[in-house]
């Protein structure tokens, strides 16, 4: 087994055609053994745990083999935090011929949040939200959508988004409805995700998704109890926090113990932190480079830590040193980009 840095070492000089062979990328798996899949709640649909946000500055080639690379190790999952990466992850797709292997999401967008001071937007047009969906499905010539998103801050504000979902779920051109936010730094505190908790009390819901990572663990104390209770699906976004776990854990030696549950790098570390919670259906991971995308897959195989063991990762992860912490963006809160490495 080599190590992500030796593996990086070679593919540098072998050139960038041979580090993106199949057999290299083989000898960058982490383990043995098959991607952990988790049920959708609400059908008992199966998942697997590692999911790929496509970045927009990927390549067509690239996408491609980041593509295949998710097919042969059991990964299927196109989790788009804005649409950003969509035309470009579909067109690759199409053009392998596996766009109907793969679990798409999408977002229905809406106005942007604001601050709490401010009015509302104003409503929403029903034929407007529906001509969203229906014209990525005549882009793509795709039947249905596996899964469409919108925000909570939407949603709060405007019954609009959620019946125009619910109705073309009933029409089966949208398989599984869900509802998002954000949670950046500086981090928010608990009443922020108040909204969100109202909607998965009052509705339907098959997926709700936001931040969540060993850095950042708010979701811990209710969203996640209450997705279980509610019988909602988890989508953990922003698993290595924006990228700010690598560059606090820059220069520091993984522990010794990683290895009790199969972790052998820092991507594999963060990402068994999420998916070890049983709430969490789907970990959400962002990059541009199939031998990373390879090495988050890692992080759904094996053994996951134990509740005990997640303590012990989540009091290392607080010792170490803080990153600066951006501004929040005039009062709303903003994506904080796509992928995170």
């Amino acid at each position: 087994m080599i190590d992500r840095r030796r593996f990086l070492g070679i593919a540098a000089g072998a050139g960038a055609t041979l580090a993106l062979t199949p057999e290299l990328l083989r000898a960058f798996q982490p383990s043995q053994g098959q991607l952990i899949q988790r049920a959708i709640p609400s059908t008992g649909e199966l998942l697997p745990v590692i999911s790929l946000d496509p970045r927009r500055e990927s390549d067509n080639a690239g996408m491609k083999e980041i593509l295949k690379t998710m097919l042969e190790n059991g990964a299927k999952v196109i989790d788009l935090a804005d649409g950003g990466g969509e035309r470009m992850a579909r067109t690759a797709a199409d053009e392998l011929g596996i766009q109907d292997k793969l679990f798409w999401t999408t977002t229905l967008v809406g106005a942007p949040p604001r601050r709490e001071s401010d009015p509302p937007p104003p409503k929403a047009d029903a034929a407007a939200l529906r001509a969203q969906i229906e014209t990525k499905l005549a882009t793509f010539k795709v039947p249905r959508i596996d899964l469409v998103m919108a925000s909570a801050y939407n949603v709060t504000h405007d019954a609009t988004f959620l019946a125009v979902l619910k109705e073309m779920k009933k029409e089966g051109k949208v398989r599984y409805i869900g509802v998002n936010t954000l949670a950046p730094p500086p981090y928010p505190t608990g009443s922020a995700f108040a909204s969100l908790e109202s909607i998965m009390r009052n509705e339907p819901l098959d997926f709700v998704a936001t931040d969540y990572s060993a850095g950042w663990r708010g979701v811990e104390q209710r969203i996640l109890p209450l997705a279980m209770e509610r019988k909602i699906g988890f989508m953990a976004h922003f698993t290595f926090d924006r990228g700010r776990l690598f560059r606090r854990v820059s220069g520091t030696p993984l522990p010794e113990w990683a290895a009790e549950f199969d972790a052998r790098t820092w991507a594999q570390f963060f990402i068994k932190y999420v998916v070890s919670h049983p709430a969490v259906v789907v970990a959400r991971t962002g990059t541009t480079k199939p031998a990373h995308m390879l090495e988050n897959i890692g992080g759904g195989i094996g053994r996951l830590p134990n509740e005990a063991m997640r303590k012990r990762m989540a009091e290392f992860v607080d010792a170490l040193p803080q990153p600066p912490t951006p501004p929040a963006t005039n009062g709303a809160r903003t994506a904080g980009t796509a992928g995170e490495r």
